[in-house]
């Protein structure tokens, strides 16, 4: 459906190669490829989503403290257990520690905030959600803190110089305890898994990052999946996430992208759907969010179809590199007046 793409440079076919020959790298056992992603989702129709997800079929879970919702993901979770739509152990539950709770005493206890508010007694998965770390806020203070130290991200961002070994060293404590089956990363870089690898004990099992057909990281998938670490990809619609943030527009939207419409209509699907089984036929799990239950059912209706060689190469020409999650963008509005993240936010990336 794309053969006006023609023939690629060099450097694109190594990128495509990387892309495509990655497709039978299995995932993390017993992880749904497909979960509900809780990022943006409303406290007042959390419940609901989780629950409807649930029931139509979705068993994997994307959650994290940040996101201010976990009370109402756990309702959801409770209700439909309740039904007998699902076990408990039917389900993948995933959280994440947020950035103030990186300092080896509160690991376990941010973990346990996450434990009370969803009403579970472990959750499936355990994320650092950043390698970024902040001044701890205690619960009592703001729950959750998000970026800043006031509410609402009225105040200023204020590191806390934690060793990420000194988080990690936690999080396997973590796992030993059994509150987290699992234990993984959240936005790291080839780099900075080098690190991580050269002295952990547990390595990470996971490691989720902003990817979607704008931004595709070959480079980090393949190195993840060649070090036995699952790839989880959020914001796999790329710039649908972000148009309500302003951080995205118009010409960033890859629905309207013809390749892919073309992709799209050649087996009967929308372009949403071909977004996520690319991902997925790169052995990638995606956690898309949606709040309509025909969106719901239509997000997790993408294993009846193979998308051909030649349609994941096309794809695969489609990179911009664009990345919408950046904290060396939004940061720098909370930085103080000539301080470092006024000036370059929290340049992770980089």
């Amino acid at each position: 459906p794309c053969w006006w793409v023609g023939r690629l440079l060099l450097e694109r076919r190594r990128i495509v190669s990387i892309c495509c020959i990655m497709g039978d790298v299995k995932e993390l056992p017993g992880m749904p490829l497909v979960g509900l992603g809780c990022w943006k989702a409303d406290k007042g129709v959390t419940e609901t989503v989780v629950y409807e997800a649930i029931k139509a079929g979705y068993r994997h879970i994307d959650s994290a403290a940040d996101y201010g919702n976990e009370k109402e993901v756990g309702a959801g979770i409770r209700k439909a257990i309740a039904e007998g739509l699902c076990t408990r152990s039917d389900l993948w539950v995933t959280s994440k520690l947020w950035n103030t709770y990186h300092r080896r005493e509160h690991v376990p206890l941010a973990c346990q905030r996450t434990l009370d508010d969803l009403g579970l007694d472990y959750v499936d998965l355990y994320l650092v959600h950043f390698p970024i770390s902040l001044k701890f806020v205690p619960f009592e203070e703001c729950y959750p803190p998000e970026w800043t130290d006031k509410p609402g991200n009225a105040g200023t961002m204020i590191l806390d110089p934690v060793p990420y070994r000194e988080t990690w060293e936690a999080m396997e404590g973590l796992k030993a305890s059994g509150k987290a089956k699992h234990i993984g990363v959240s936005n790291l870089t080839v780099q900075s898994l080098m690190d991580i690898l050269s002295y952990c004990n547990v390595k990470p099992e996971v490691n989720q990052f902003e990817s979607h057909v704008y931004l595709q990281q070959a480079a980090l998938v393949g190195f993840c999946q060649a070090n036995g670490i699952a790839v989880t990809c959020f914001s796999p619609f790329g710039a649908k996430s972000y148009f309500a943030l302003g951080m995205a527009t118009e010409a960033d939207d890859c629905f309207a992208d013809p390749v892919l419409k073309s992709i799209a209509e050649a087996h009967g699907k929308t372009v949403g759907q071909v977004c996520l089984r690319f991902q997925i036929q790169r052995g990638c799990s995606v956690v898309p969010k949606s709040e309509k239950p025909e969106r719901l059912r239509e997000n997790l209706d993408v294993f009846g179809f193979d998308l051909t060689s030649e349609e994941m190469q096309c794809i695969a020409t489609l990179e911009r590199g664009r990345r919408f999650n950046d904290p060396g963008n939004f940061a720098k509005g909370w930085g103080a007046p000539g301080s470092m993240i006024a000036s370059i936010g929290c340049p992770i990336y980089g």
